[in-house]
């Protein structure tokens, strides 16, 4: 595991998270600021998580098994989805209750709650730096690290929602946070859903197809291609399956042609993983895409 994912960063990240939930609740409930304590909330779920997050790094890097030949990486696909999936939730929970309070606004002690956001904030900070690296390259630590970096914006906000209140008095300042930075962490949280809902549904990597079929009938002996599949395992790596037509050839002249049909695919399109089926007439006149129409003739 890389350092950046270590368990040492994965467990201040989620002490300090704690520690931010517990002292945001206690200031919210002293000033009164809805803010806070919907930033509270957040933070609780960063700290569940980022539990979530390493527990599934970890199922995620285990070597492939009988039962699981493509190995475990969709744990951590399936964790981001619900990462991701809790953070909407909490956020439209507490946007509903922030327009409850714009109806009927409550007073709210601006010097608690600039002191307790300041103090958030910069913990918050600390947290995205001990993730951000790994968040670059990983879907799962990704979501995780939109959590994070959610409530730092967050406490930005209600940083600025405290000093209004306290130098003008103007208590709707605090909901009306609470619904920007709740519709900042939807618009945010939408792209990894979709990302997310998309890999487990087997839809298809964004490759030029076209461009494939073209470049493989290019390599020697490849006279046609057909019945074209690929899915992602997770976020970084596309499984690919191609019928190849050739002349009737031994296989012993056959499995250079696959060798030079992985290295292409590889190379230029960043497959992980390719299986080819060769083929001499059968299939010639199909489709580059399969038609489940057509199955009594695979």
């Amino acid at each position: 595991m890389e350092k950046s994912l270590s368990g040492g960063r994965f467990l201040l990240v989620t002490v300090l998270n704690v520690v931010i939930t517990i002292f945001e609740l206690v200031g919210g409930l002293f000033s009164g600021s809805l803010s806070l304590l919907s930033d509270a909330f957040h933070n609780l779920g960063d700290a569940f998580s980022v539990v979530l997050s390493y527990a599934a790094h970890r199922i995620g890097g285990r070597r492939q098994t009988r039962n699981n030949t493509y190995g475990y990486r969709r744990v951590e696909i399936l964790t981001a989805l619900l990462n991701a999936g809790v953070l909407v939730i909490i956020s439209l929970v507490l946007a509903g209750e922030a327009v409850r309070r714009l109806l009927h606004p409550e007073p709210v002690k601006g010097d608690i709650m600039l002191l307790v956001a300041v103090v958030s904030f910069l913990a918050n900070l600390f947290s995205t730096v001990l993730l951000n690296h790994g968040a670059k390259h990983n879907l799962n630590i990704r979501a995780t690290y939109l959590h994070l970096l959610s409530d730092a914006l967050a406490s930005v906000g209600v940083i600025v929602g405290a000093v209004l209140i306290t130098v003008w008095q103007i208590s709707w300042v605090d909901p009306l946070i609470t619904i920007l930075v709740a519709g900042y962490i939807v618009y945010e949280s939408w792209p990894i859903i979709k990302q997310t809902f998309g890999i487990l549904m087997e839809a298809s990597p964004k490759l030029d197809y076209d461009a494939i079929a073209h470049d493989l009938c290019q390599l020697p002996e490849v006279e046609g291609v057909h019945h074209i599949h690929a899915w992602l395992i997770d976020e970084n790596n596309i499984v690919f399956s191609v019928h190849v037509n050739m002349d009737d050839l031994p296989l012993s002249k056959i499995e250079p042609i696959y060798r030079q049909i992985e290295a292409l695919l590889c190379h230029k399109y960043g497959v992980n993983h390719v299986t080819i089926q060769a083929e001499c007439r059968r299939g010639q006149d199909e489709d580059l895409f399969y038609d489940q129409n057509d199955w009594r003739h695979d």
